[in-house]
């Protein structure tokens, strides 16, 4: 007993995981990037910027540490207009290490630029390209004009609800936050936290069961699927500002209310990317589970 004590009082404690706070950006493919500017900037109200990670794309701001990032989509690009998504880490390079001594193999280096953000890329276990991002900016700033200033979730096609899990719950640490579908017996959407804040990420189920079938994924569906949602206090108000403005995007369906409990709207942009205005809190009852964390309130 004396050895294994002795044994215990010299072992290391594993070093925790550096904090990952919530959604820093979609990055999307645009076949249109004049198009896509119109989108991001007239009918969403958001702030054109300079990309420091790709010098052919765009990013359009919402808030000083969340945006839309628009990259020109590859001659014979596929269906899928996904690039990546990426989420706010308070330390990059302390993550990545993190991460490796997990037993992570397969991770790009931390990039940047002097006084800018910090990045790094990897992958989840269907493939889709993952990146956390340490801003350089102190605090999130409102874009005046912006029909919102907080992305508060993404989602993306999932075909294996277990295998995601690996890496976003056990391995990242996100919490569940709901889960829900238009059928009982069935789920559609399985959303979780950040670990560290109240932003989500939602599998978007495709397949066996879910109501989405194989045969069903086109870029239509794909453009549903893939999305990106922001928060805003009162739907009605929101949409009222964009009819007003004459700023709603060509394709555009809503107000409704979600099976979320949550009212909101979707607009696309000219690729058919959605991009959905969701109230902060819900206002009735969820279907098919309750909500296990608090929502975002602002």
């Amino acid at each position: 007993m004396a050895c294994c004590a002795t044994a215990l009082i010299g072992a290391k404690t594993p070093e925790p995981r550096p904090a990952i706070t919530g959604i820093s950006h979609l990055a999307v493919y645009s076949r249109d990037m004049a198009k896509s500017e119109h989108f991001y900037t007239h009918v969403l109200g958001a702030r054109k910027g300079m990309d420091p990670e790709n010098a052919a794309g765009i990013r359009f701001y919402f808030s000083s540490r969340q945006f839309v990032e628009v990259l020109p989509a590859p001659t014979g690009h596929g269906a899928s207009m996904l690039a990546h998504a990426a989420y706010l880490t308070t330390d990059a390079a302390r993550l990545r290490s993190w991460l490796v001594a997990q037993g992570m193999t397969e991770l790009g280096p931390v990039r940047g630029v002097a006084g800018g953000d910090r990045w790094f890329v990897t992958h989840d276990p269907e493939g889709n390209e993952v990146q956390f991002v340490q801003s350089a900016s102190p605090d999130a700033t409102a874009v005046p004009g912006a029909i919102s200033s907080r992305v508060i979730h993404v989602g993306y096609a999932v075909h294996d609800r277990s295998k995601q899990d690996s890496y976003y719950r056990r391995l990242l640490g996100f919490r569940p936050y709901w889960f829900g579908a238009f059928e009982p017996t069935k789920v559609d959407w399985v959303s979780q936290q950040a670990p560290d804040g109240r932003d989500w990420m939602e599998y978007m189920m495709i397949g066996p069961g879910s109501d989405v079938p194989i045969a069903k994924v086109n870029a239509n569906q794909l453009g549903v699927l893939n999305h990106l949602s922001l928060g805003v206090p009162n739907m009605q108000a929101a949409v009222t500002t964009l009819y007003r403005e004459s700023r709603l995007s060509p394709r555009h369906d809503g107000p409704q209310m979600g099976l979320d409990g949550k009212w909101q709207a979707n607009f696309y942009d000219p690729d058919g990317t959605r991009v959905e205005l969701m109230e902060f809190q819900p206002v009735t009852k969820p279907c098919c589970s309750p909500f296990t964390a608090e929502s975002p309130t602002d």
